[in-house]
């Protein structure tokens, strides 16, 4: 399966209030499946690209609802162990006007967090993969989570895989176990060539303070050799349905920016980020020019705002059409 893109997290069932009510305002939930890594396995899917997906999800009805849901957007999901355990939740609570979005998790001792190490192989994850991607979210799942996101980012670096990592700071999940997160993902960054992070990211993980982004980017390259490439959203609030996104990706000697998009009417932003990364992923694999593929991912995640769920349903004609700033009127 030379050139496809591998990505290793956990598989979750998110829960979420109806519209923009808060948990159990009324006495239901509307069900999903998400997951950051499997959000840009199954945009990558569905932009054409060779995507896989591995993970360890519950031997249950739920897991098997989660490996179905992935699949029928085209993802590989032959390397999804199933285990004893429950599968993880998160909890979603939708702002609206001036207040903000929550999430609340439920992952102590899933199926993933608890056996992540012992059933993931790394040769067999990598075998055929051009590129790893892997987010800051799975080693915060615990130590089990961790070890493995560990051993596959290493075992690429020596296979001659690239490492895509998202940084994903996730403060709620690295309290519940003390893990260190800051040194646990700079060892991730190191052997990472591609890197979703930004000047808070980079100030977290080095425990160092810039003036600015540029600096703390510039500092970020002197720190882990290997890095190639980093990408940032900047993301502008007039309020939770109103807002602004523009990206910008950054080598050793260049930057290139992107155009700004106002966004009107916000439906849902979880997997916005996600939906960057596999947009700028698709664009490296397709052998885009850097501005073109910059373009391509923010148009991307555009898009996802659109879109109820963590999954960006959408494809790349559709990606097109926005980047080209396409009309609004009913397409018949």
């Amino acid at each position: 399966m030379a050139g496809s893109v591998v990505c290793f997290g956990e598989l979750l069932i998110r829960l979420s209030g109806p519209g923009h009510e808060r948990l159990l305002q009324s006495p239901r939930l509307d069900v999903a499946i998400g997951g950051a890594e499997a959000n840009v396995a199954v945009c990558l899917a569905r932009f054409g690209n060779q995507a896989r997906m591995a993970s360890v999800v519950a031997d249950n009805d739920l897991g098997q609802a989660a490996i179905a849901e992935i699949r029928k957007h085209g993802v590989d999901t032959k390397l999804v162990r199933q285990t004893k355990g429950r599968m993880g939740l998160y909890f979603l609570s939708q702002g609206a006007v001036s207040r903000p979005s929550a999430v609340l998790y439920d992952r102590a001792d899933s199926a993933f967090a608890n056996s992540a190490a012992d059933l993931t192989n790394p040769a067999d994850v990598l075998d055929g993969a051009e590129w790893l991607h892997v987010s800051g979210v799975t080693p915060a799942v615990g130590p089990q989570a961790s070890k493995a996101a560990l051993a596959l980012v290493e075992a690429a670096s020596q296979a001659g895989v690239k490492v895509s990592f998202d940084g994903n700071y996730r403060a709620q999940l690295w309290a519940a176990w003390s893990g260190d997160g800051p040194a646990i993902l700079k060892q991730i960054l190191s052997h990472a060539t591609l890197a979703f992070i930004n000047e808070r990211d980079v100030e977290l993980i080095l425990g160092e303070r810039f003036a600015s982004r540029e600096a703390a980017l510039q500092r970020a390259f002197e720190v882990f050799p290997q890095l190639h490439w980093i990408a940032a959203t900047t993301r502008t609030l007039a309020s939770v349905t109103q807002q602004g996104l523009q990206g910008e990706l950054v080598s050793r000697t260049q930057r290139f920016v992107s155009k700004e998009h106002e966004l009107s009417g916000v439906v849902d932003r979880i997997g916005a980020g996600d939906a960057f990364a596999a947009g700028l992923l698709h664009g490296l694999l397709a052998g885009h020019e850097p501005q073109a593929a910059l373009e391509f991912a923010v148009a991307s995640a555009v898009i996802k705002h659109s879109i109820p769920g963590d999954f960006n349903l959408t494809n790349v004609q559709e990606v097109s059409d926005a980047m080209a700033g396409g009309g609004l009127d009913v397409r018949r």
